[in-house]
């Protein structure tokens, strides 16, 4: 009765889980007990032979050491096939247990996963109130924290960069400084956000970043990382750039005039905008798109200017001393004045078929 009861109780999913195992494991053991009495009691006896009391004649046939010897060699066998349900018993007590462990572990995981979300959900948006914050330390601390969002949760990656994107779109440029008449530059903020946007990791962009028609006149891009973002229409003038990834970039109608490209990767990049001045010395324009682009006493000294449409682009004064233009397509190129010492990949004669040229153009 004590090994059923506990039976119906183990089932009662009104009792905690540990409860019922305990339940479970109780009704076994007493299972096992009782079992193991059957076992080297009756059965065995019955098993030795004797299904019924023995009669005189039955008991003068063994001696009491051999009906001894019969009943323990029953009890042996049984014991051992006991023994190995036993075993096997355990192993099936052990699979549910490691099964149970399982389960509990899941559970604890997707709820950890759970509170992860929730908090992240919570720093995020804090951090995007923080934003629309009017004392600038509270604005550096949203964007900060929105980075550190993005690095710790990938799948928000995508998010955190477009809010940032819009918040340098939709910023006012700093007045420009009467003392000094020193041209338009980011506020802090807003160069804060362009920092942790050209340092983010790029290969967990889902689409490309919209910085397009932003006001970024002489803002610090250094080495940055601008891999297919949207320029267009975009204020670069005097801009930092050194150095920095502009592959695949929309910088159509982009205003570069004055800015510092040196080094910079523009491979396959648009430029149809105001280029005057810009220094692009060694910069990267392999392929480049530079139809039609207005670039007079630009600097492209030793730029890489292979495959690069150049049609009908005005490079007067232009410094192209030493600029590889392999493939390059010159086809109506404004090169008064244009200094074209040294370049390589095309010659004198073949420059002179396809651009315009006058006695100020230096070969």
């Amino acid at each position: 009765m004590g090994i059923a009861g506990a039976t119906v109780a183990a089932t009662d999913e009104s009792i905690p889980d540990w409860g019922r195992w305990t339940l479970a494991g109780t009704a076994l053991a007493g299972a096992a007990v009782l079992g193991i009495a059957v076992l080297v009691g009756p059965a065995a006896r019955r098993l030795a032979g004797e299904r019924h009391p023995l009669t005189q004649a039955e008991l003068g046939q063994m001696t009491a050491a051999e009906r001894v010897e019969a009943v323990n060699a029953a009890r042996h066998t049984l014991i051992q096939a006991a023994t190995g349900l036993v075993v096997i018993g355990g192993v099936v007590f052990t699979a549910q247990g490691l099964w149970y462990t399982a389960q509990s572990l899941d559970a604890s995981r997707q709820a950890q996963r759970t509170s992860e979300q929730g908090q992240i959900a919570d720093r995020y948006t804090k951090a995007v109130e923080q934003l629309g914050a009017t004392k600038m330390n509270v604005r550096l601390g949203g964007i900060y924290a929105l980075e550190r969002l993005a690095q710790d949760s990938p799948r928000d990656h995508q998010t955190v960069y477009d809010v940032l994107a819009a918040f340098v779109r939709e910023h006012d440029r700093k007045p420009i400084d009467e003392k000094t008449q020193s041209s338009f530059d980011p506020a802090a903020d807003a160069q804060a956000a362009l920092t942790v946007i050209g340092r983010r990791n790029g290969t967990r962009d889902v689409s490309a970043l919209d910085l397009s028609r932003s006001l970024l006149h002489g803002a610090e891009l250094d080495r940055a990382n601008l891999r297919g973002v949207n320029l267009f229409n975009a204020d670069l003038g005097s801009a930092d750039l050194n150095g920095a990834d502009l592959t695949d970039a929309n910088v159509n109608g982009t205003n570069l005039e004055g800015a510092f490209l040196v080094g910079a990767n523009l491979t396959r990049a648009m430029l149809h905008g105001n280029l005057k001045g810009t220094h692009l010395d060694e910069a990267n324009l392999t392929k480049a798109d530079l139809t039609s682009v207005y670039m007079p006493e630009a600097y492209l000294t030793g730029a890489n200017l292979t495959g690069a449409n150049l049609m009908d682009a005005n490079l007067t004064d232009t410094d192209l001393t030493g600029a590889n233009l392999t493939g390059a397509n010159l086809t109506g190129t404004n090169l008064y004045g244009a200094n074209l010492r040294s370049v390589r990949g095309i010659t004198e004669s073949e420059i002179r078929k396809v651009a315009h040229v006058d006695t100020t153009t230096k070969f």
